[in-house]
């Protein structure tokens, strides 16, 4: 079998029945990564001789146990480096924090583990996971940027070094970085993963989120992964849909499925946009297209001020303590970040909670919202590329999908994305499906 061109699914398969073992499978990743890592630099720590020690231990199992069971058994998964692990230095993408090895896995990463997932290594993040661009390049291109802040989670699934990533997004970076590398991204509801163990930048407004090559994978590595944990105050104790079942159940009905003329829709570059008007014209009718809300320019400005005043304080020992050892571009953006009120803050809060009852009763009227992942294809090396198709969407908790279905003016993606109510996150893959399946596009 191509390993390459199968699903996550389709590779457990095989390796319940004895076609491939869990060590071919990593040997093919293991030789992937090592054919083009030179040039993407997707990885700050990866151990091949690690990931085959795992890949025996699952072959020497024996049958029918539990973790022969375990939906994701000898897949390949790279994690972000902000998630701990015990096996891995987690460094935060500062040199702040070069060597440091937690003590405790982070909840994802234990839900990894049990899953039968072989952990590959830790992804390059940039730093803090903000805005100061990190080593990585775009494997279609290596004189582009991938995006952040999940830079190598997003370049090892477009490179192929790896089938599964975890990224994280506060504010685009899960969505951009999978639109500007052309694979599938996902940021779940807010609270359906847990974030305990992880960076923590905005305790309000942080996500876990995935990526993969297609829909089948991200609904499996998301299913994998969530569930409730009482120790992150934005998980929620109620039950979790599971996205695989959902994505392969038929529907009778196409979902109805709005796109707004967005208050940035002037930044879009000449290409994306008509990109957007060609993927409009050719859904032909089946997405009702609306003026932009007055109310989203402030939803966008709340969601500014939240992240200014959260990040400087969850960041308070490193800005405190450490200022000279942090880039000189997040300590220029730290500085105004600094002279955010706690009036402001507070009034944040409250549009933040506006908004959430604004796109509540949009999903009342609608299945889903169709709207740009990105302003454009991906910048050259030096910048991540502005996030802010995404902010709405990490302001408000609400799942998004990244669809990596246009391409600009030199060849690189460019992806839209998808958003669904609050906890629809099921839902939502199934939308996802039928608006590709039924347009003829690529899944």
């Amino acid at each position: 079998m191509s390993i390459d061109k199968q699903t996550v699914a389709a590779t457990i398969t095989a390796i319940t029945n004895g076609s491939v073992s869990c060590t071919d499978v990593v040997n093919h990743y293991n030789g992937k990564i090592a054919s083009s890592e030179s040039s993407i630099s997707a990885w700050e720590h990866q151990d091949p001789a690690f990931a085959l020690k795992q890949a025996k231990q699952l072959d020497n199992q024996k049958p029918n146990t539990q973790n022969t069971a375990a939906p994701l058994r000898g897949i390949p998964v790279g994690l972000k480096d902000i998630f701990d692990t015990i096996d891995f230095p987690t460094e935060y993408g500062s040199p702040l924090h070069k060597g440091r090895q937690p003590q405790q896995d982070a909840a994802v990463t234990e839900k990894l583990k049990a899953s039968g997932a072989v952990l590959m290594g830790k992804t390059v993040t940039t730093e803090f996971a903000f805005l100061n661009p990190s080593r990585t390049c775009n494997p279609h291109n290596t004189d582009h940027s991938p995006g952040g802040s999940s830079s190598g989670s997003a370049a090892a699934v477009a490179a192929g070094h790896i089938p599964l990533a975890l990224g994280s997004q506060t504010g685009g970076s899960v969505i951009r970085p999978a639109s500007f590398c052309g694979v599938f991204g996902f940021k779940p509801s807010r609270g359906l993963v847990s974030r305990r163990g992880v960076l923590e930048t905005s305790t309000t407004l942080d996500h876990v989120g995935v990526f993969a090559q297609n829909l089948d994978d991200i609904a499996a590595l998301t299913d994998a992964i969530s569930g409730y944990d009482p120790a992150d105050n934005a998980s929620y104790d109620q039950p979790r849909p599971s996205l695989v079942e959902q994505l392969h159940t038929k529907q009778s009905n196409p979902p109805s499925i709005v796109w707004f003329d967005m208050p940035y829709s002037d930044r879009y570059s000449d290409d994306a946009n008509v990109a957007f008007e060609d993927l409009l014209t050719k859904l032909n009718g089946s997405v009702i297209r609306k003026e932009t809300p007055a109310e989203f320019s402030d939803y966008l400005d709340a969601h500014k001020a939240i992240y200014d005043y959260e990040i400087v304080r969850a960041l308070d020992n490193e800005i405190t303590n450490h200022w000279d050892s942090i880039s000189a571009i997040a300590r220029q953006i730290f500085e105004v970040s600094k002279n955010r009120s706690e009036a402001e803050y507070r009034e944040a809060l409250q549009v933040r909670k506006a908004a959430i009852v604004w796109f509540s009763k949009l999903f009342e009227q609608y299945d889903a919202m169709l709207t740009p992942s990105a302003l454009a294809e991906a910048p050259l090396m030096g910048s991540t590329g502005d996030p802010i198709c995404c902010t709405l969407f990490s302001l408000t908790g609400l799942p998004s999908v990244n669809l990596p279905i246009l391409k600009g003016k030199s060849g690189l993606p460019i992806g839209v994305q998808l958003v669904s109510a609050y906890k629809n996150d099921h839902l939502l893959m199934s939308y996802a499906r039928q608006l590709l399946a039924n347009r003829g596009l690529s899944i």
